[in-house]
C-alpha cells in the first residue's frame, strides 16, 4: 500500500488492536475485536472488486446500525471505492417515494453498486436494479486479503448525503485529509485514550455524527464502542443510558430531543451500575437548557456530571464538528433580548429579565477552526473555515459556488459569535418572514411546548404559500389524544401572537410519532409543508382547528 501522510488508513489498519465492536442484534449485543472486522473487510473487498470496484469509483450506500456495515465500510475503501452514504428511510416516508429519492440520488453518483441490507432491498425500484448492481452486504463475505489500495490523501473517500431534512438531500464530497483532520480534532475535544474508552451510540451510521462522531472515532483510536440502533432507541429511549451503564461508557454524542425522550423515559427508575460519563455532545439541533438541567438531575444519583455536557455545533459540511463546549467545564447560559434578536442584534441581559430569552452556548470554535457571522456582531448566517472542510457537493456546481467560497463555508445557519463562543439560532430554512419582520420558528415552537399539553420536540411552525397572502400552520402532536385541541390551539395562537406577534392562521394535530422526521429524529419541515392538503392520511392527522 501506498504511504499516507494523513495516517488514516494506518489506525484504521493498525497490525495490533485492543478495542471491541459490542454490536446489537436481535435479542443481544454480539462482541467482534477491530481485528476481526479488518479481516472480514479484506474478504468482502475481493467480492467488490469482482463486481467492479476499483479505485476511482463511488459505491451508493445506506448505511444501518449493524456489523455487516461497518466492514462493508472498510471493505468498500479497501477496494479503492469512494463511499456514498445515502439516507436511511424517513419516518412516514412511502416506500414509493423513498425509492425515487434513490433513483434521482443514484443518477446523480453513477456508482458502480448499490449497497443495503436485505431488508431494504425490496424498496430499490426495479428500474433502478436494471441500472447498477444492487447487493447486500451478507453477500459478500469471502475468505482471503487483498492488496488494498485505499482513496489518497486528496481523493474523495466519503460523499455524506444530508438527512433531507429541509430539501433533496446533498452530497458533501470528503477527502481523506478532512477525515483523518476531522478524527484528529475529536479526539483532542475529547481527550480520548487509545484502549482505555468506550464510546457508546444508538445515531445511525448515515448520519455524520453516527459514522464520523461515534463510529470510526471509536475505531481510529481503539477505543470500545457499543453500537445500537435508532430503531431500538425509538422503540425504548431508556436503553441508550442502559447500555452507557452496562458498558461503562465514557463517551456518548445525541441531539437534544433524544436527550429529552431519554430522560422522560428513565422517570425515576435505576440504572444497573454508576455512568462513567466523561464525554456527553449534544448537537445537530439547538440544544434546550430545561433539557440538559432535567437529564442531570434525572442521572444525578447514577453518577452523571453536568460538566459531562458539551453542547456542540457541527455539519456534514465540515465533516462534523465545528465548536464545542470545552471539556470538563460545565454548558453555558446566557440571557439575551428577544426583541432584539429577532431585529438582528446581540444584547446580553439577566436570564430572567422580561423579554429574555436563554441560550445555550455551543461553545467556543475547535482549534484550527474560524467562525464568523455574515453581519459582524449580528445575528446573521454563520460562516465557517476549517481543515476538515469538504470540497463541495457533489455533481452540484452550482450550489458549491454558491457556499463554497475562498475556503470559507456559508453554513445556511443563522446565529452570532458572543465572547469568543458560538450561538446557534436556527437554520435559514425556519426562519420566516412576517411583515417585513424576521420570525425564527424554534422560539415560537419551544414556548408553546413550554405551555402545556404538547409534546416536546413535536411541533413544527411552517407557512404555506396561498393567494393572495401565505398562511402561517403549526403541526403539533398532543401528549393525549382526550385533549380539548380548541383550548390547545387557542392558547398556542396566543403565545405565538405574545412572543412574535404572528397570528396562526391553523393548529393541525397529528399522531403520535406520525410527524415527518429524519432518522436522527429532526423535524423535516419541506415534508410538513408538501403533505399539508395533499396526503393527510399520511401525516395521520386527528384535527384541525381554524384560527383566522
Amino acid at each position: 500500500m501506498a504511504a499516507r501522510n494523513d495516517g488514516l488508513w494506518d489506525l484504521l489498519l493498525r497490525r495490533e488492536s485492543h478495542g471491541t465492536l459490542h454490536h446489537w442484534e436481535e435479542n443481544g449485543f454480539g462482541h467482534l475485536p477491530w481485528s476481526e472486522v479488518v479481516a472480514d473487510a479484506h474478504g468482502m473487498a475481493l467480492a467488490l472488486r469482482a463486481a467492479g470496484v476499483r479505485p476511482g469509483t463511488r459505491v451508493a450506500t445506506v448505511l444501518t446500525n449493524s456489523a455487516h456495515t461497518v466492514r462493508g465500510l472498510l471493505a468498500i475503501w479497501l477496494a479503492g471505492g469512494a463511499v456514498a452514504s445515502f439516507p436511511l428511510p424517513a419516518r412516514g416516508q412511502a416506500p414509493e417515494e423513498y425509492g425515487h429519492q434513490l433513483s434521482v440520488l443514484s443518477e446523480r453518483l453513477d456508482p458502480a453498486a448499490l449497497l443495503v441490507d436485505e431488508r431494504l432491498r425490496p424498496l430499490v425500484p426495479e428500474g433502478l436494479a436494471a441500472q447498477l448492481p444492487v447487493l447486500t452486504w451478507t453477500s459478500l463475505y469471502r475468505d482471503g486479503r487483498i492488496d488494498p489500495e485505499p482513496p489518497g490523501t486528496e481523493d474523495t473517500a466519503f460523499i455524506q448525503y444530508s438527512s433531507g431534512s429541509t430539501s433533496l438531500p446533498k452530497g458533501c464530497e470528503l477527502s481523506v485529509r478532512a477525515i483523518s483532520t476531522q478524527l484528529h480534532m475529536l479526539r483532542q475535544m475529547s481527550d480520548g485514550r487509545p484502549g482505555q474508552e468506550t464510546i457508546a451510540s444508538w445515531l445511525p451510521l448515515s448520519h455524520d455524527m453516527g459514522v464520523f462522531g461515534t463510529m470510526l472515532h471509536a475505531w481510529a483510536f481503539d477505543h470500545d464502542f457499543v453500537l445500537s440502533t435508532p430503531e431500538r432507541f425509538g422503540m425504548a429511549p431508556r436503553t441508550w443510558f442502559r447500555d452507557m451503564s452496562e458498558f461503562g461508557a465514557t463517551m456518548t454524542a445525541g441531539t437534544n430531543t433524544a436527550l429529552h425522550l431519554a430522560t422522560r423515559a428513565q422517570g425515576r427508575g435505576v440504572l444497573p451500575k454508576p455512568l462513567r460519563l466523561k464525554v456527553f455532545v449534544v448537537g445537530a439541533e439547538r440544544v434546550d437548557w430545561g433539557t440538559l438541567n432535567a437529564a442531570a438531575e434525572t442521572f444525578r444519583s447514577s453518577g452523571l456530571t453536568p460538566e459531562a455536557f458539551m453542547p456542540a455545533y457541527g455539519m456534514a459540511e465540515a465533516t462534523l464538528a465545528i465548536a464545542s463546549t470545552p471539556l470538563g467545564e460545565r454548558p453555558s447560559v446566557r440571557g439575551f433580548d428577544e426583541a432584539a434578536l429577532l431585529d438582528g442584534r446581540v444584547v446580553e441581559v439577566p436570564e430572567d429579565a422580561p423579554g429574555a430569552t436563554r441560550l445555550v452556548s455551543n461553545g467556543p470554535p475547535l482549534p484550527g477552526v474560524l467562525v464568523r457571522t455574515d453581519r459582524p456582531g449580528q445575528v446573521s448566517e454563520l460562516l465557517v473555515a476549517t481543515p476538515s472542510l469538504a470540497t463541495g457537493y457533489h455533481g452540484d456546481p452550482q450550489r458549491t459556488a454558491e457556499r463554497f467560497r475562498d475556503g470559507e463555508l456559508r453554513t445556511g445557519d443563522v446565529g452570532f459569535v458572543h465572547d469568543g463562543e458560538v450561538f446557534f439560532v436556527g437554520r435559514a430554512d425556519d426562519l420566516i418572514s412576517v411583515g417585513g419582520r424576521n420570525i425564527y420558528t424554534g422560539e415560537i415552537e419551544s414556548a408553546i411546548e413550554d405551555t402545556g399539553p404538547v409534546r416536546k420536540g413535536c411541533s413544527a411552525l411552517v407557512e404555506v404559500p396561498g393567494t393572495p397572502v401565505s398562511r402561517l400552520v403549526l403541526l403539533l402532536e398532543p401528549a393525549r389524544r382526550s385533549d380539548d385541541f380548541h383550548s390547545i390551539a387557542d392558547r398556542a395562537a396566543r403565545v405565538a401572537l405574545e412572543k412574535a406577534g404572528i397570528a396562526l392562521s391553523e393548529c393541525v394535530f397529528v399522531e403520535r410519532g406520525h410527524l415527518p422526521r429524519t432518522p436522527s429524529g429532526k423535524i423535516q419541515r419541506f415534508r410538513c409543508r408538501n403533505l399539508l392538503g395533499r396526503d393527510e392520511n399520511r401525516l395521520k392527522t386527528i384535527a384541525r382547528v381554524w384560527l383566522d
